[in-house]
Parts: C-alpha cells; sequence; structure tokens
C-alpha cells in the first residue's frame, strides 16, 4: 500500500491538526487487512487517517486527538468497541462514531447504539457504503461542519459529491488530483510550498527527491487552464503553487 494510504499506528500519530480543514479520522481495527483496506479507500476520498490496532490505544487516541469520525471494531482486544465508546460519552466526547461487527441480529445493532455508537455496519461490508455512512455522519454533526463546496473564480468543487467543474463544465480528476486540487483551492491566494503539498497531499515527511509533485501538477494544471482563456494555476518560481482568481 502506498505511503499515503498507510494508517498512523499509536504512539507515532502526527499530532499535527489539518489546518487546511481536511477531515481526520480514527479507525481502531486489530484485522491489518480490514485497516489497511479502509486506510486507502480513506485516503483516496481525501481524509487523513489514523490507526489503533487494539480498544486501549484506540480509547487513547480518540481522547487526545483532534478526530471528525471514528471507526471502531466491536470486537477488539484489550478494550471493546463498545466499552471505548461508552467511556468516550462519559467523558463527554461526542465524536460521532461507527461501529463496525460481524455481529448483525436486531439486538446487536440496538446494544451498539445504545452504547453510544451513532452507526452500526455489518461485516464484510462494501466500502462504497462505509464511505457514505462516513458522509452521512460528518453532514450530521453538528457545529464542526466542514465547508462542502470551493470556488475560486469559474472554479468549483464540491465535496461531498466529489466533483469539479470549471465555468460549468465537469472536469475529471484522480483521487490524488482531487486532493492536490483540494489543497491548493483551500489555500487560494497563497503560496504553497513543496514541503505544504507533500506533508499534506502525499503524507510525507520528508522529500522523496522525486518529480511526483511537478507530474501532478502539470496534469492538473492541463486539466483545469486548458482551453481557457485566463489561467488559474500559477508556479512562482523558487517558491511553491499558486491558484487564484483572475484580478
Amino acid at each position: 500500500m502506498g505511503k499515503a494510504a498507510q494508517p498512523r499506528e499509536a504512539g507515532i500519530r502526527n499530532e499535527r491538526r489539518d489546518t487546511d480543514g481536511t477531515m481526520r479520522i480514527l479507525v481502531v481495527e486489530d484485522d491489518e487487512k480490514t485497516a489497511s483496506y479502509m486506510a486507502k479507500g480513506l485516503a483516496e476520498a481525501g481524509y487523513v487517517v489514523d490507526h489503533a490496532a487494539n480498544g486501549r490505544d484506540g480509547l487513547f487516541m480518540a481522547t487526545s486527538g483532534d478526530y471528525d469520525a471514528l471507526i471502531v471494531d466491536r470486537m477488539l482486544p484489550e478494550l471493546d468497541g463498545l466499552s471505548l465508546i461508552q467511556a468516550l460519552r462519559a467523558a463527554k466526547i461526542e465524536t460521532p462514531a461507527l461501529i463496525l461487527s460481524a455481529l448483525g441480529q436486531v439486538d446487536d445493532r440496538v446494544a451498539g447504539l445504545r452504547a453510544g455508537g451513532d452507526d452500526y455496519l455489518t461485516k464484510p461490508f462494501a466500502f462504497s457504503e462505509l464511505l457514505a455512512r462516513i458522509e452521512a455522519l460528518l453532514r450530521r454533526r453538528g457545529g464542526n461542519s466542514a465547508e462542502t463546496r470551493l470556488v475560486v473564480g469559474d472554479l468549483e468543487m464540491d465535496l461531498l459529491a466529489r466533483s469539479v467543474k470549471r465555468g460549468g463544465k465537469p472536469i475529471d480528476l484522480q483521487p490524488r488530483e482531487f486532493r492536490l486540487l483540494e489543497y491548493l483551492m483551500r489555500h487560494a491566494g497563497q503560496v504553497v510550498t513543496r514541503t505544504m503539498l507533500l506533508e499534506s497531499v502525499w503524507d510525507y515527511h520528508f522529500d522523496p527527491q522525486t518529480n511526483v509533485i511537478d507530474v501532478h501538477i502539470s496534469r492538473l494544471r492541463q486539466k483545469i487552464d486548458k482551453g481557457f482563456e485566463v489561467p488559474l494555476l500559477h508556479t512562482v518560481r523558487g517558491a511553491g503553487y499558486c491558484i487564484r482568481a483572475p484580478q
């Protein structure tokens, strides 16, 4: 799995809150394959993902971190998922929690919701349903809902529909291109450095000395500027990149 899709484990989690508005999700899952599968898909959808492999670490991270949503497996080592959520609710931490479980009877779902879970998804599950349920939880979360639409000039990004248009014309972007454009649009009018992009879009905290950024910027520029009279994406020589509306 690529670097950007890897969940951060307890103890090495990046303490930086994503000031660009990117939403952070904590996955508490002891099955490595399932955790990696979720982390990869959520990262491709534009989320930052942290991971805890047991209930004890999950509780610690959920109480000390700043998360927009939790995905909690019900059957966990050291502390089960329902007890984890009950402890959070007792501590007045109301982060929305989606419970995952192989137990899918009505009584099981009721127990999960009564323990403080906000939704319950039975394993095995389709990732598209998991993503839709997370998006629904985030939409319902009062007071901390993120922007759902970004606009720079005639360029529009719908964060919920994961769509981009310029001058009303749909633009097809790959997941990484979408994340790159989202970051640039959230910093419209500002110069964004290579380091900022590596950390926020690729989740690298070192420079791998590749031209990955140049390649993606070039592709993005072709898609959002080609055929339009006024370019929006600019290279600031020696500094970085900037997206800005025409003066």
